[in-house]
C-alpha cells in the first residue's frame, strides 16, 4: 500500500484530504505543521508528500528545501497545496523542485489524478534498466510516457560492421549514439604526429559517442573503429537530445545508463600521465582480461593488434612490443596462436600495476 504524508495546518482540509485518499486505498499520515511534517517525512519515507505552503513553525518552501538536502528524501514526489494562485508563488515552488501544484479548493478527481501521476512517474525513476538493447528500448519507451512525448524511436534495427571499419572520425558531425550489441570498438584520438592514443575499448553492453553528444562542439571529439566484427544499434541525436534536455530526472537516469566505462577512461588518462610504461602494460592487460574484451569467447588469450595496444598505453608500438617480450621472458605472459596474449601470473601483474 502506497504511503501519503499530508502536511497541512488547516484541520478540515487535512482530515478531508486524508479521508479521500484512504477511500481509494492509500495509507495516510498527517502533520499539522511543517516542523512536525519534516520529522515524519524522515521517519516514514512516504511515497508522496502533499504539503501546504503557508504554515506555522516551518512553511512549505522550507520543508521542501530541508528534504532536498537528504538523499533519502530528496527524490520523494512533492505536491504543493495552497490557496495562493499567483504565478510567482507557483514558479518559486517549481524552482525549488516541487513536482506538482494543487490550488485549494480542489476536487477529489484533481487530488487523486495528481497523486497517481506522481506515483507513476516515481515508479519509472526507481526502475532499473539492463544494458541490453531490450533494456535501452524499454527505457526509451517508458521515458516517452514519463515525458508525454510520442516522437522517440521505440525500435532500432541492428547494423553489422566488419573488423577495422571506421564508425566515425574525430571532427565528423555528431549525429548518433551507438550501442554495442556484439563485438568490440576502440575510441581514439590522433596526435599531431599521426599517432593514435586509444581512449577506450568498448564491448557488448557499452555505448559509444556519448561524450561527443554531451559536449557543445556538435562534432565527434574522438574517432571510433571496429576491433572485431560487431553489431551496433544507432540511436539518433534527436532522441538523445530529448532524453538529456527535457527533464532533469530522465536526464540523470539516461546518463547513468549510458555512462558505462567513462570512469575507466578517466583512470586511464591518469594512468598514462603518472605511471611507468611497465605499470601501464600490466594494468592494461588486467583491465582487458577483466572486462572480457577481445577474448573472442575463448577461455584465455587477448587478441589485440600491437599498434592498438600501444595506443591504449600511450606509447610507441616498438616500446609496447618490447615490454610484452620482457613480460614473456619473466613468465608473466605467453604468446599463443595468432599472437594472442595469455596471462600466466595475474598476481605478479597486479603487483607491477600497483608498485611498478
Amino acid at each position: 500500500m502506497k504511503k501519503i504524508l499530508i502536511i497541512e495546518d488547516n484541520e478540515d482540509v487535512r482530515e478531508n484530504t486524508a479521508d479521500i485518499l484512504k477511500l481509494v486505498g492509500y495509507e495516510t499520515t498527517t502533520a499539522e505543521n511543517g516542523k512536525i511534517g519534516l520529522v515524519k517525512a524522515k521517519q516514514l519515507f512516504p511515497d508522496v508528500i502533499v504539503c501546504d505552503i503557508m504554515m506555522p513553525e516551518l512553511d512549505g518552501y522550507d520543508v521542501l528545501k530541508e528534504l532536498s538536502k537528504n538523499t533519502k528524501t530528496a527524490c520523494i514526489p512533492f505536491i504543493f497545496l495552497t490557496a495562493k494562485t499567483e504565478k510567482i508563488d507557483m514558479r518559486k515552488g517549481m524552482n525549488l523542485g516541487a513536482d506538482d501544484y494543487l490550488t485549494k479548493p480542489f476536487s477529489e478527481a484533481e487530488l487523486i489524478e495528481a497523486i497517481e501521476s506522481r506515483l507513476k512517474k516515481f515508479d519509472f525513476l526507481k526502475k532499473e534498466f539492463s544494458t541490453t538493447i531490450e533494456g535501452v528500448s524499454q527505457f526509451i519507451e517508458d521515458a516517452s510516457k514519463y515525458l508525454d512525448v510520442d516522437h522517440l524511436s521505440k525500435n532500432y534495427a541492428p547494423q553489422k560492421y566488419n573488423k577495422r571499419a571506421v564508425l566515425y572520425m574525430e571532427g565528423d558531425k555528431a549525429n548518433s549514439l551507438y550501442f554495442i550489441q556484439k563485438g568490440a570498438v576502440k575510441t581514439y584520438k590522433s596526435t599531431e604526429k599521426g599517432k593514435e592514443f586509444v581512449t577506450g575499448l568498448c564491448s557488448a553492453g557499452h555505448f559509444v559517442g556519448q561524450l561527443s553528444l554531451l559536449s557543445n562542439h556538435g562534432s565527434y571529439i574522438e574517432s571510433a573503429a571496429i576491433l572485431e566484427e560487431a553489431e551496433l544499434y544507432e540511436i539518433p541525436k534527436s532522441d538523445f537530445t530529448t532524453l538529456i534536455h527535457t527533464n532533469k530526472e530522465v536526464a540523470n537516469k539516461f546518463v547513468s545508463l549510458i555512462s558505462n566505462n567513462l570512469v575507466n577512461v578517466q583512470e586511464q588518462m591518469v594512468n598514462v600521465a603518472f605511471s611507468t610504461v611497465r605499470q601501464r602494460v600490466a594494468k592494461a592487460l588486467l583491465d582487458i582480461d577483466k572486462q572480457g574484451i577481445l577474448l573472442n569467447n575463448e577461455a584465455n588469450g587477448i587478441g589485440i593488434a600491437r599498434e592498438d595496444f600501444a595506443g591504449l598505453i600511450g606509447t610507441a608500438t616498438e616500446t609496447a612490443i618490447r615490454m610484452l617480450t620482457e613480460f614473456k621472458d619473466e613468465g608473466l605472459i605467453t604468446i599463443g596462436h595468432a599472437r594472442k596474449i595469455i596471462i600466466e601470473d595475474r598476481e605478479a601483474l597486479e603487483d607491477i600495476a600497483l608498485f611498478g
